[in-house]
């Protein structure tokens, strides 16, 4: 991982577009750091796909067969699998996935706690790169992905319809997927939700300089650097920068950077969608949307997709496609 770290930070330096995959936000602090944004008024995401959850379990249940394996990517802490768990006829077991080693151990002894009869499988992946599922599985009837959070909006079209492909052949054949997308609206209720007046976004996005100090002994000033939310219209999008104060100087991997004032770290991007665009993507990628639902402000969605069987050969090996929060 410390390879990995270095290489992708190495990369972003050296291009002008100084692009770090966000997957790297996520460690212990920053996890933590993340679930306190969701708790934020102007987080929007977390709340209402949770609201949405729970309006419709019952009919999001009765459409998943019995005896399903549930394979959640990005899990964080689990908040919203609980109440899936739950809902699910007699699920054959849980498959949580997340880059966060120390993380993933805790919410899925929380897991185990909460329903001791349940096989719970952690695997530490970073669901952007190549990635498989634990080799002994409990016996199942079907799987089912579980993708809240809308993370899939944090990468490119491309990126994101190789990742639907790649879980389409890990998944198989007869199995299903629930995912949510953040919809496209104003900028004035995006910005606030990735620049909230709090600072706890801004601490969150520079804590990757930390992270980065810590591991690979380099040399950034964190407090040097504003944390900026920017909105785009074609495609939709947020994207977190990075802005350098002043001139600066660091060092990372043996390697001499220097960065102007006003030069940008580009950090995370958030795709938004429309129900067309991303039943589109999702066709391409051999799945089809049975239903979805929506909160009153038409803010976000739930997804409930199928996998259309042998329309699609998925590849051997996916193109990485790094990034991870939504």
């Amino acid at each position: 991982m410390t390879d990995t770290l270095q290489n992708d930070v190495l990369a972003a330096l050296r291009d002008p577009g100084h692009r770090i995959p966000s997957a790297w936000l996520y460690d212990a602090h920053g996890s933590e750091l993340f679930e306190a944004i969701t708790r934020l008024p102007s987080y929007y995401p977390t709340r209402t796909e949770i609201g949405i959850l729970d309006a419709h379990l019952p009919e999001i249940a009765a459409a998943i067969p019995a005896n399903s394996l549930l394979v959640e990517l990005g899990s964080g802490s689990s908040r919203k699998t609980v109440p899936l768990i739950d809902a699910l006829h007699e699920p054959a077991g849980y498959v949580p996935l997340d880059i966060s080693a120390d993380y993933l151990a805790d919410a899925a002894e929380s897991l185990r706690a909460r329903f001791p009869g349940l096989p719970v499988h952690p695997r530490v992946a970073d669901f952007t790169a190549d990635f498989d599922l634990p080799g002994e599985l409990p016996a199942h009837a079907s799987r089912l992905g579980f993708f809240p959070g809308s993370t899939i909006g944090n990468l490119d079209a491309e990126d994101a319809r190789g990742l639907l492909q790649h879980c389409h052949g890990l998944l198989g054949p007869d199995s299903m997927f629930l995912i949510g997308i953040d919809l496209d609206k104003s900028a004035d209720i995006l910005i606030p939700a990735y620049d909230d007046p709090e600072g706890v976004t801004a601490a969150f996005n520079r804590n990757l300089l930390v992270r980065i100090n810590r591991e690979l002994n380099a040399d950034f000033d964190p407090e040097g650097f504003r944390h900026e939310a920017r909105y785009f219209e074609t495609p939709p999008r947020i994207e977190m920068h990075l802005v350098c104060e002043r001139t600066t100087t660091v060092h990372v991997g043996g390697e001499r950077f220097e960065l102007a004032a006003g030069e940008s770290l580009h950090t995370e991007t958030s795709h938004k969608y429309s129900l067309g665009a991303f039943t589109t993507l999702a066709a391409e990628a051999g799945w089809s949307v049975n239903n979805h639902w929506t909160d009153p402000q038409g803010r976000f969605a739930v997804l409930l997709m199928q996998a259309t069987g042998s329309r699609y050969n998925p590849p051997v090996t996916p193109k990485p496609y790094r990034s991870h929060r939504p």
